[in-house]
C-alpha cells in the first residue's frame, strides 16, 4: 500500500470531496443506517484521455469532467470480493486523483482486523474507518434562552415565564398597543410589529423620530421582544404580533412621560376596532371619559379584551369599566400603607425595574402601573394562543386559581395557568363568555 504522508488533510479532502460529490453518487445517509461498520478505500485513478486535436490548447486548459478508469473500477470490484466486503458507495476524487469507495462489512469482523488486511493490499492507496462527524453548533435547551440579558429579566422567573414559554408563546394572537409609536427597526422587535397607524400628527411641535417613541418601544419590548436571537431579552409573548396605534406622545426628550388626549385615543380605539384586533393594550391612566368608555365598551360587547393600567382611583379611565382587566404594580401594593380599593385592579404582578426595549437599540429598566399591565398584556396573548375562546373574565379567574400561595399578594404562575387551560380545554369547559 502506497501509504499517504499526510493522512489528516486526506481524510478532510475526501470528506470534502464527498460533500461535493455529484448527485449520482450514492452517499444517502440511509445507506449507512445498516448496523454494520464501514470503511473507505481509495485506489489509484488515471481515467483514459484521448489526445489533443492539432491546434487546441494543452490540457490543463481543456473542459470535461474528471471520469473513472476502467482499471480503478476493476479493483474495486476485485478487493469487494477478496475481503468479502460491500460497496455502497463510490465516486472518483478529481483533486487527489483517486477512486474513493465505501465498504461495508457485513458480518461481525472487527474493523481493526479488516483495515489491517486491507493496507497490505498494493491496489490500495488508503484504508480508514468511515468515520462520524457533528456540527459543532449548540442548541438552546428547553426553558433557557440565549438571549444576553435575560439574566437581569427577574420579572420572567417570577411569573413562570421559561416553563409557560414550553407551551406557548403566544403564535397566531395580534395585540393592538395604544400608546406612543415603537421603534419597529429595534433588533429585538425584528417582525414582530405588523403595522403603525398614527393618529398624532398635528398633536408634536416637532416631526416624530424613532427616539420620541420611548414609551410605546418599551410596551412593545415587555410583551413581544424576540426570545433567542442572541440579542437583548425576552418578550413574555414572543411569537405575538403587534400592531401600533399611535395616539401619544413624547412631552419631553428621553424621558418616557407622554400623554394623549380623548380624540387621539378614540381614532385609535375605532381603528383598533374596526381591525377586528382581539387583545388592546392600554398602558395608560387618566380620568372618566365619556367618549372612550363608550368606545371600549362597543368592543367589550364584540368579545375584545382590554388591559389597562390601575391608577389607584376606581374611576379612572381605562380601568374603571367594567369588563377592562385592570393591573397594579404588586411592589407598589406591598410597599404602600393603608388600604387598598379592590376595584382599583383585578391582578397584579411585580412591575418595579424590569428590563426592556428603549428606541435606538437600547435598553433600560422601568416601573410603574404601565409595566405591569404590558405583562399581563403578554400573559393573555399566551393565554389566548393556547384557547382563543378564553374572555377577559374568565382569565382573571384562571390566574387567580392558580396563582402561588402569598400572604397578601398572591403571585402569578403563568406555568400553572396553561397547564389548567390545557386541561380544561380537552374537557371543553372553557368557553368565552357574553357580555
Amino acid at each position: 500500500m502506497h501509504a499517504f504522508a499526510r493522512a489528516g488533510a486526506i481524510a478532510a479532502l475526501v470528506l470534502s470531496a464527498w460533500a461535493g460529490a455529484p448527485a449520482t453518487a450514492d452517499t444517502a445517509a440511509s445507506k449507512f443506517d445498516t448496523g454494520h461498520q464501514f470503511v473507505v478505500v481509495t485506489f489509484a485513478n488515471d481515467p483514459y484521455r484521448p489526445p489533443s486535436r492539432a491546434g487546441s490548447t494543452g490540457r490543463r486548459y481543456a473542459g470535461g469532467s474528471y471520469g473513472l478508469a476502467q482499471g480503478a473500477r476493476n479493483n474495486a470490484q476485485r478487493v469487494a470480493s477478496a475481503y468479502a466486503l460491500k460497496q455502497v458507495a463510490s465516486w472518483p476524487i478529481k483533486q487527489l486523483g483517486v477512486h474513493c469507495v465505501v465498504y461495508e462489512i457485513p458480518d461481525a469482523r472487527p474493523i481493526a482486523e479488516v483495515l489491517a488486511a486491507l493496507t497490505k493490499d498494493p491496489r490500495i492507496t488508503l484504508a480508514q474507518p468511515l468515520q462520524q462527524f457533528h456540527t459543532s453548533s449548540s442548541e438552546t435547551a428547553p426553558g433557557t434562552y440565549n438571549d444576553p440579558m435575560y439574566g437581569l429579566q427577574t420579572n420572567l422567573a417570577a411569573l413562570d415565564i421559561p416553563a409557560a414559554h414550553q407551551r406557548s408563546q403566544g403564535a397566531g394572537v395580534k395585540i393592538a398597543l395604544i400608546d406612543t409609536g415603537v421603534d419597529s427597526a429595534h433588533p429585538d422587535l425584528r417582525e414582530r410589529i405588523s403595522g403603525t397607524h398614527s393618529f398624532v400628527s398635528t398633536n408634536s411641535p416637532t416631526p416624530a423620530t424613532a427616539a420620541s417613541y420611548r414609551h410605546g418601544t418599551a410596551m412593545a419590548g415587555l410583551i413581544a421582544a424576540v426570545a433567542n436571537n442572541k440579542v437583548g431579552i425576552v418578550g413574555i409573548a414572543p411569537l405575538t404580533r403587534i400592531e401600533v396605534f399611535e395616539a401619544c406622545w413624547q412631552l419631553q426628550p428621553n424621558t418616557d412621560a407622554a400623554a394623549c388626549n380623548t380624540f387621539t385615543l378614540a381614532q385609535a380605539l375605532a381603528a383598533a376596532l374596526d381591525a377586528r384586533i382581539p387583545l388592546i393594550n392600554l398602558s395608560i391612566a387618566g380620568p372618566a371619559d365619556p367618549l372612550l368608555s363608550a368606545l371600549v365598551q362597543s368592543g367589550l360587547k364584540h368579545g375584545v379584551i382590554f388591559v389597562g393600567s390601575a391608577a389607584g382611583s376606581g374611576d379612572a379611565f381605562p380601568t374603571n369599566i367594567d369588563g377592562v382587566i385592570g393591573v397594579a404594580n404588586s411592589d407598589e401594593l406591598r410597599h404602600s400603607q393603608g388600604p387598598h380599593n379592590p376595584g382599583e385592579a383585578a391582578l397584579s404582578v411585580p412591575a418595579t425595574k424590569v428590563l426592556t426595549l428603549l428606541p435606538e437599540a437600547q435598553y433600560d429598566f422601568e416601573s410603574g402601573s404601565s409595566v405591569a399591565a404590558a405583562q399581563i398584556t403578554g400573559v393573555v396573548a399566551l393565554l389566548l394562543s393556547a384557547n382563543n375562546r378564553l374572555s377577559a373574565d374568565s382569565i382573571v379567574s384562571l390566574l387567580k386559581s392558580t396563582a402561588g400561595a402569598a400572604a397578601q399578594n398572591p403571585s402569578i404562575d403563568v406555568d400553572a395557568a396553561l397547564a389548567k387551560v390545557e386541561s380544561e380545554r380537552r374537557a371543553g369547559r372553557l368557553a368565552r363568555s357574553s357580555h
